[in-house]
């Protein structure tokens, strides 16, 4: 898989770059890479961005070098038939924006399974909207604002790569929170005495099973007691199970 991070602040992924787990999947020969949007943009001073028409304060990210970079990176002909973003198989273009829909897990399988993902990083009062035709979704990860969609690009990356075969060990993500549905189940290690806190008699016990039943009964009380909107999602039989 390739995963291309877009946007105008280059410097920011670095530390990510040199992560562990960006480490593990190129050693499985998959590509994380940065793209750097002035590259694409016209002029000595590689302008990205410009003044709102109408007036306001800010800048705004031009729709040109974006419509640019998307065609080098993708091999897509937008200029020639703008408002039409491609969607071919196995290749996906993703805008972090406010506007976007929830980046829930289900995404990130949904990216994993893709040869090239695109992750374009707003900036400033935001994107060009015309720009916004060169992507194939919206995405945010939250509701809250930062000063650029560098952050979340790494956020989805990152979600996205710990998928891949060979990154993670084998069966470590299918219990994880999210995963289920419900969240993760409490976890513990030594010692098994703490402040007064002792680790559950059972998870010592050595009877798996009376574990795993340990394990399901908590996730639920977990999400119960954290997130209860995650259980209006689960199907009926599931949860009643």
């Amino acid at each position: 898989m390739r995963i291309v991070l877009l946007g105008m602040a280059p410097e920011l992924f670095e530390s990510y770059l040199a992560s562990h787990a960006v480490q593990l999947a190129r050693k499985q020969g998959h590509s994380v890479e940065v793209a750097d949007l002035r590259d694409y943009a016209d002029g000595s001073f590689r302008q990205v961005s410009d003044s709102p028409f109408g007036g306001g304060r800010g800048l705004v990210l031009r729709a040109l070098p974006i419509f640019r970079a998307v065609e080098a990176l993708t091999g897509r002909r937008l200029q020639d038939n703008p408002g039409q973003a491609g969607g071919e198989c196995g290749v996906l273009v993703a805008a972090l924006a406010p506007a976007g829909k929830p980046f829930v897990q289900r995404d990130a399988h949904r990216y994993a399974a893709l040869d090239t993902l695109v992750l374009l990083c707003g900036r400033f009062e935001g994107i060009d909207e015309r720009a916004l035709r060169a992507v194939d979704e919206r995405i945010s990860v939250g509701d809250f604002i930062l000063t650029g969609g560098e952050i979340p690009a790494m956020a989805v990356a990152d979600a996205t790569l710990r998928l891949l075969p060979g990154v993670l060990k084998e069966g470590s993500a299918e219990e994880e929170s999210f995963e289920t549905g419900f969240l993760e189940y409490p976890q513990y290690t030594q010692p098994a005495e703490l402040f007064g806190q002792s680790v559950p008699e059972v998870l010592r016990s050595g009877d798996h099973e009376k574990v795993e039943a340990w394990r399901r009964e908590e996730a639920y009380l977990t999400t119960l007691r954290f997130r209860p909107d995650l259980l209006e999602k689960i199907d009926p039989d599931a949860k009643k199970r």
